[in-house]
């Protein structure tokens, strides 16, 4: 199922293939929203090889993006974005539904 909601910077989309090459797989990033962290809901980020019936599939220059479906209604509008700045390396969220999340960027509040 392909879904524009969502989109993928070219930063990330490069950092997805770098780390599925890195493990000679054909891998993808999963993102999850889970109930918890500081402001109430947080992104998980993880790296997997298998698609779920529910997964929406973003793709972009060979990059697979996956979201399930329940989590695809926190993160409707998202910009997924691979950052290198003085707090380390990470994939960030800019989440246009988040009315305020806490200083990490991994947690959020609707």
């Amino acid at each position: 199922m392909e879904n524009q909601q969502i989109s993928l910077t070219d930063r990330a989309a490069k950092r997805i293939v770098e780390v599925a090459t890195k493990n000679h797989q054909a891998a993808s990033l999963r993102v999850a929203v889970n109930g918890g962290g500081c402001s109430g809901f947080q992104y998980e980020f993880s790296i997997s090889d298998a698609r779920e019936n529910d997964d929406v599939v973003i793709e972009r220059d060979g990059a697979t993006l996956l979201v399930d479906s329940i989590s695809l209604v926190h993160m409707a509008g998202s910009t997924v974005d691979f950052v290198d700045d003085l707090m380390g390396q990470s994939f960030r969220i800019a989440n246009p539904l988040a009315k305020s999340s806490c200083g990490c960027g991994t947690s959020f509040a609707l």
